[in-house]
Formats: structure tokens, C-alpha cells, sequence
């Protein structure tokens, strides 16, 4: 049997690959445990595609599972305009369009192509402050198609064993901080350090 990841794990993989194995060690316990104010409002900022309520129209789908046989990956999208070809990725607050976002949408683009849909647009949606951000199509941008294709090539084969963290700054933001028996900034506890 195939093994297929999380399109959201490319995020994910390029923040820290330890937060994968964190999610999935924590993720049947209650959100409340490690989820901070961020993770709850983007959660939130998701529920009209998650629940199908963004859009009546028959030609929006929304929250559809998609797959990619080719990259050995599986996800949902959040929203696709069959009639425009228009792929529509939608975020709480953006401030800075990151690889990882990029990776995110090239591989629900090229799932949705690989199960017969044509997409020729991409686009965020920050919702905090109603901006759409295009992002060129992964053959319109051969470099970051390739960054995109090593990522998920260094994800597939990825051993947790032998990761060493090297950025205080991620492990400082990280909300599996508390858990991670490999962190490079102080664990928090109740307010203070450790």
C-alpha cells in the first residue's frame, strides 16, 4: 500500500519536521492542550469551507478531498472555481506569503489536476483584512516548482531519528514547544521558563 501525506504537512515539514510528529502524537488530545490563540482563529476562519457553507453556487467547490498520485500526497482544498479555473487558498491574517503557503497550494493544484481539473489561477485570501494575493502557476515558476519537489522529496523520506532543530526563533513560536524533547529555546511553563 501507498503511503500518502497531509498537503498541510509541507507547511508543517519546512517550519520544523519534529511539529508532524507532534501533531499526530497530541492531535486525539484536546486542541486546548497545545493550540494557541493563532491556531484557534485560523481554525475559525476555515469553518465556512469546512462545514460548506461558502458557497451555494454549483460550480465553487469547497473543502473537497483531493489526492496526487504522482507527489504521494492527499488534502483538502479550501476553494476552487470550477467555471474560472481559479484556486483559492484561504487564510486568517497574512503578512508574509512563506514557501511553505506556495507548497501548499502547488500540490492542491497539482491534485486537482491529476483528478482532470483544469486550474490556470491561484490565489490567498487573507481574511482579517479582505486582500487576495496571486501566485504564479508551478510551471510559470520553474525555481519554486523545484524548492517545491525537494521539499516534499525531503518530507517523503524524512528521518525523524536523526533531525537536530537549528532555528531558536521557530522553536521559540513552536506550540509543541512544551512537548519537544529536542528544543533550542526555553520551555515555557505557566508564564515563565524553565
Amino acid at each position: 500500500m501507498e503511503l500518502y501525506l497531509k498537503i498541510s504537512y509541507l507547511n508543517d515539514f519546512i517550519f520544523c519536521p519534529l511539529s508532524i510528529y507532534y501533531h499526530q502524537l497530541y492531535g486525539e488530545l484536546s486542541e486546548h492542550l497545545y493550540y494557541g490563540k493563532a491556531q484557534f482563529d485560523g481554525k475559525a476562519a476555515h469553518s465556512a469551507v469546512d462545514e460548506k457553507r461558502y458557497s451555494t453556487h454549483k460550480n465553487i467547490l469547497q473543502g473537497i478531498d483531493v489526492y496526487s498520485d504522482e507527489y504521494k500526497l492527499c488534502g483538502k482544498i479550501d476553494v476552487f472555481d470550477v467555471e474560472k479555473k481559479l484556486l483559492t487558498e484561504r487564510k486568517k491574517h497574512i503578512e508574509k506569503i512563506y514557501d511553505g503557503y506556495i507548497f501548499q497550494l502547488y500540490a492542491q493544484c497539482l491534485c486537482l489536476r491529476e483528478m482532470g481539473y483544469t486550474v490556470k489561477q491561484l490565489h490567498f485570501y487573507s481574511f482579517d483584512n479582505n486582500t487576495v494575493h496571486s501566485v504564479t502557476l508551478p510551471e510559470a515558476n520553474p525555481a519554486m516548482f523545484e524548492k517545491f519537489k525537494a521539499a516534499n522529496y525531503a518530507m517523503q523520506n524524512f528521518d525523524l531519528n536523526s533531525f537536530v532543530p537549528e532555528n531558536k526563533e521557530k522553536c521559540a513560536h513552536c506550540i509543541y514547544n512544551d512537548f519537544c524533547d529536542r528544543p533550542l529555546s526555553p520551555k515555557k511553563y505557566n508564564g515563565g521558563f524553565l
